[in-house]
């Protein structure tokens, strides 16, 4: 099979994720800074305010000006980029942020820096919007290898920011704003010089369809509910590092511990939550924990050691809350990926960008306890708000929904079943070892005189606020049709479909399982991933959930060894192996 992040069939090829062209790992050192963005500056607060004579409500606009301006920059860039395509675009936004990080750090105003940060808010949108579908057009044979690409940026961000923030910052505070524009320098040129030039959509993009979007009840109700979380988010990211009472060093060491959090249990942690109780569930205690933990900061606001231990626990659900609240709209959305993930991202960053600038002004009325309280209350409030969505969620999830939402699917790709019950089905992808997959469970269908389905699965890759489909449909149809004309030429009867979902592995797995029932299916087979053991056999993979819900047998095909029955013992015994 092929999906997001590398299972059975991963269209990764055997050489793993790292081996990607040069045009890659440009895009992905873009990312890395641009992933620094926000944390960057989080150590240099409080220095800014002592060394402009500002406030820290003013100092908070630097947080307001550019997420606001990156929210309602978020729902033009899909027209942009339908229109000059996805490289001009990508190119456009990191020059944007050379120059108004370059000029960020050259005034000698907190008014300036905070205008010259919403220019750099205009050119992240333009960024990031584009970079996860640069880096997937640009990967070479490996879908899944450049998603985990993308993913281990986006930790590298997260976690390398507040420490490169804290170490300039502790030289001056113009230090970040300067770091960050030569090093965008430097992948602004490497883009230029390796990036080819992308084919631009075929349909273009409305500038009005995320609005238009955001009609559905569904993306409207979670969409709502990022709004709410990222008030809360944004209230501790921008106000947390005043009550700590520490120096530029001593904040980035405190924010890469947080980073590293959030980069762990995004990727490492939320899926399994999810695999085992699923998205709301999981949510729902995530965001009780937030407001467990907002109302601590808030309650202890004059213990810095308070502050310091409850911003760093933090991490752990916003890691999880980053991914799952991204998972939970996708799943509900009837509308293509870019124009919902655009819909997304506009309410996501106008709740963070609001945030700040509301704290500041309750701070400076009351005290700085206040914000963190209505931080801890938006986290709280977001609960009934997902509530409301629970049941288009429930039934995304269990592929039974009304129609609204997206859930995995089979699409035939070619009629002319064989007339022979109990097929073996076989899950495959477009990487180097699928044609050796399907030839060994093409080989266990004729030892059982079974027929033989070829599955190939299309998922939509989800990281953080984006989502890209990491093939069209025209190309997963190719790749079944490619092996069902091989076949046919040996004399090998077989049929094909395509099974499409959103960046979910598990609920993929288990959309196979139904269809391996509904189909009276002896066997289904699947191969090993180029992904490697742990990946593939972990709690949450495609192949853990594939095993648990399926009423057949469910074997692991090798050439070189006979078929393994695949059970929940036999999965761990294949972790322990690895």
């Amino acid at each position: 099979m092929s999906t997001s992040r590398g299972e059975a069939g991963e269209p990764g090829g055997s050489g793993g994720p790292f081996r990607q062209p040069r045009a890659v790992w440009a895009v992905a050192f873009a990312c890395v800074i641009s992933f620094m963005g926000i944390g960057l500056v989080d150590p240099i607060l409080p220095a800014l305010a002592d060394s402009l004579d500002a406030t820290p409500s003013q100092v908070s606009l630097l947080f307001s000006s550019y997420l606001i301006v990156t929210a309602v920059a978020m729902l033009f860039v899909g027209w942009v980029s339908s229109r000059i395509g996805a490289k001009r675009t990508l190119v456009t936004g990191l020059a944007i942020i050379v120059v108004f990080a370059a000029l960020a750090g050259a005034t000698d105003s907190i008014n300036g820096i905070v205008g010259f940060r919403a220019g750099w808010g205009l050119g992240n949108a333009l960024f990031i919007a584009t970079s996860l579908a640069v880096i997937v057009a640009s990967a070479s044979g490996g879908f899944g290898g450049a998603i985990i690409l993308y993913e281990t940026a986006l930790g590298l961000g997260i976690a390398v920011g507040p420490l490169l923030g804290g170490e300039l910052g502790a030289i001056s505070w113009r230090g970040p704003f300067f770091g960050v524009a030569v090093l965008m320098a430097v992948a602004l040129v490497a883009t230029l010089a390796f990036v080819p030039d992308l084919p631009r959509p075929a349909r273009r993009t409305s500038p009005m369809a995320p609005l238009r979007a955001l009609r559905h009840r569904g993306l409207l109700t979670m969409g709502i509910m990022a709004l709410l979380y990222n008030w809360g988010f944004f209230t501790m990211l921008g106000y947390a590092p005043y009550p700590m009472e520490l120096d530029a060093h001593r904040l980035g060491l405190v924010f890469t511990a947080w980073g590293l959090l959030v980069a762990a249990f995004s990727v490492f942690f939320a899926p399994r939550l999810q695999a085992r109780f699923g998205t709301a569930p999981v949510l729902y205690a995530n965001l009780l924990g937030l407001g467990v933990v907002m109302a601590v900061i808030a309650a202890g606001v004059t213990s810095p050691a308070t502050v310091v231990v409850a911003v760093i626990v933090s991490g752990a659900f916003i890691g999880i809350n980053n991914t799952l609240t991204t998972q939970a709209v996708m799943l509900v959305s009837p509308v293509e990926r870019p124009v919902a993930s655009s819909a997304y991202g506009f309410l996501r960053f106008i709740g963070g960008g609001l945030a700040p600038y509301a704290a500041g002004k309750l701070a400076d009325a009351t005290d700085l306890g206040v914000p963190f309280y209505l931080g801890a209350a938006t986290f709280l409030l977001a609960i009934p708000v997902l509530a409301c969505g629970h049941r288009l969620l429930r039934e995304a999830e269990a592929g039974a929904g009304d129609g609204e939402a997206v859930t995995p699917s089979l699409t035939p790709v070619r009629t002319g079943t064989p007339a022979a019950a109990h097929p073996v089905i076989v899950a495959v992808g477009a990487h180097d070892r699928a044609g050796v997959i399907v030839d060994s469970a093409a080989r266990l269908a004729r030892d059982t005189g079974s027929p033989l389905e070829i599955v190939h699965v299309r998922l939509t890759a989800v990281v953080e606020e984006q989502a890209v489909d990491t093939e069209t449909e025209e190309e997963a149809r190719r790749a079944v049709t490619a092996h069902l004309d091989r076949l046919s030429a040996l004399g090998v009867a077989a049929t094909g479909q395509v099974l499409g979902g959103v960046g979910d592995h598990a609920a993929a797995g288990r959309a196979l399982a139904r269809h391996a029932a509904e189909a009276g299916a002896r066997t289904v087979a699947v191969g090993r991933s180029p992904r490697g053991p742990l990946e593939q056999f972990a709690d949450g993979s495609f192949t853990s959930a594939l095993t648990h819900a399926a009423t057949c047998t469910v074997v692991l095909v090798d050439p070189d060894d006979a078929p393994r029955h695949l059970t929940a013992r036999s999965l761990s015994e294949l972790r322990a192996e690895a």
